[in-house]
């Protein structure tokens, strides 16, 4: 059985009152191996949880299923073999319907997987251009909306509710900002893949009615993983960085940051 994604310990509290000892819920942080056939991809710091959701969103938002299906997840077992299994190794199987193959073997990407791994400049853009198809014009994006979803997702984030120490993100309905999957973990990249995993599984990607909320920056890895899973609208609560402005408007996916209350900056499209 997996691990929880709290844990506690004893600490010292200080206030106006004096200090204090109390117990205080901490995020569980652990390694997660993520590999594609038996074949080594990347290792990730994150909260344990939806891991399987996890490994499959890092494989699609990368391009590395290549139009490969997902057959099977599973966890590895231990350096011990059978019944040996930590939980901190996820195996995502694949077949190519059209040869009866397999998803290519992937290029292992070196070190730890951090929340701005992703590759940067014109040639980033250029290549996702190359794999992944414009999205369709969303349009204007309803304020109304957009404000629903920033006090709907504040309400929907157990874990960070306890430790204030997690980031979250939220697949929500365009039409009305219903919330439809919420997932949290340390890293906000973690927590993407988390919820495209999740609708890749389910199969119900390209999610083109559906926009995406994170609940701090966006940078160009959260615009490609967005992308990636054909949502057309992603919704921060703090701004983008320049290369992710410019990469969700060579995408066409509308981007919009500072989403607090009534105010908002839209940085996709481009203002006439």
């Amino acid at each position: 059985m997996t691990r929880g994604p709290v844990a506690q310990a004893l600490v010292r509290h200080v206030g106006p009152d004096g200090s204090r000892s109390a117990p205080d819920d901490l995020v569980v942080e652990e390694p997660l191996e993520i590999r594609l056939d038996g074949h080594t991809v990347a290792t990730t710091m994150r909260t344990p949880g939806h891991d399987f959701e996890l490994a499959t969103g890092f494989c699609l938002a990368d391009g590395l299923l290549a139009g490969a299906a997902v057959q099977a997840v599973r966890y590895c077992d231990g350096p011990c073999g059978p019944g040996d299994t930590t939980y901190n190794t996820v195996d995502v199987q694949t077949v190519d319907v059209r040869t009866g193959g397999r998803a290519p073997v992937p290029s292992p990407r070196l070190g730890v997987v951090s929340s701005s791994c992703g590759a940067c400049g014109s040639t980033a853009i250029d290549e996702l251009c190359l794999r992944l198809a414009p999205l369709a014009a969303l349009g204007e994006v309803d304020p109304v909306v957009v404000a629903a979803v920033v006090a709907a997702a504040a309400d929907a984030a157990p874990v960070f509710a306890r430790t204030g120490a997690v980031h979250a993100a939220a697949a929500f309905r365009l039409a009305t900002g219903e919330l439809e999957v919420v997932r949290e973990d340390i890293g906000r990249h973690n927590a993407v893949d988390k919820v495209n995993g999740r609708f890749l599984l389910d199969g119900r990607l390209p999610a083109s009615g559906l926009g995406l909320y994170v609940s701090g920056r966006a940078s160009f890895e959260l615009v490609q993983k967005a992308w990636a899973g054909g949502f057309r609208l992603l919704v921060a609560v703090s701004g983008p960085s320049a290369l992710a402005v410019r990469t969700a408007r060579a995408g066409g996916l509308a981007l919009v940051g500072f989403a607090r209350g009534a105010s908002m900056n839209v940085y996709s499209p481009a203002p006439l």
